[in-house]
């Protein structure tokens, strides 16, 4: 199992969703190779998005954030809501990134994760 799920202190609704998208397939950034790269598939765009550690990764795949390869910082996966699951790529989640101009960016549902590459 990659996370501590269930949480004792969350929801059963909740921990159900957490676990089912760990059993879909999921990707703990920490856990990947610097230089590792992931293509991820949103319900709206494919971004591609290289591992360089620390959090920070480089992603591309939106015409106006990220159309080449920009430096972010990557918080993890998130229902849109107030819960994140730090540093993790998970189907039927939303990608969070720290983006150097336009603050925080949420991501449309993830539908594929594909990589590393």
């Amino acid at each position: 199992m990659i996370a501590e799920f269930p949480h004792p202190h969350f929801d059963d609704s909740i921990n159900r969703e957490m676990i089912r998208s760990e059993i879909e397939g999921g990707v703990l950034l920490d856990r990947l190779p610097h230089g590792a790269e992931l293509e991820v598939e949103t319900e709206n765009r494919c971004y591609r998005i290289r591992n360089c550690g620390g959090g920070q990764v480089l992603i591309s795949g939106h015409p106006r954030f990220c159309p080449e390869p920009v430096l972010v910082r990557l918080h993890g996966s998130t229902f849109g809501g107030s819960i994140l699951r730090r540093l993790f790529i998970g189907r039927g989640l939303q990608l969070e990134f720290s983006h150097p101009e336009h603050m925080t960016i949420v991501t449309s549902p993830i539908v594929d994760i594909r990589g590393p590459a």
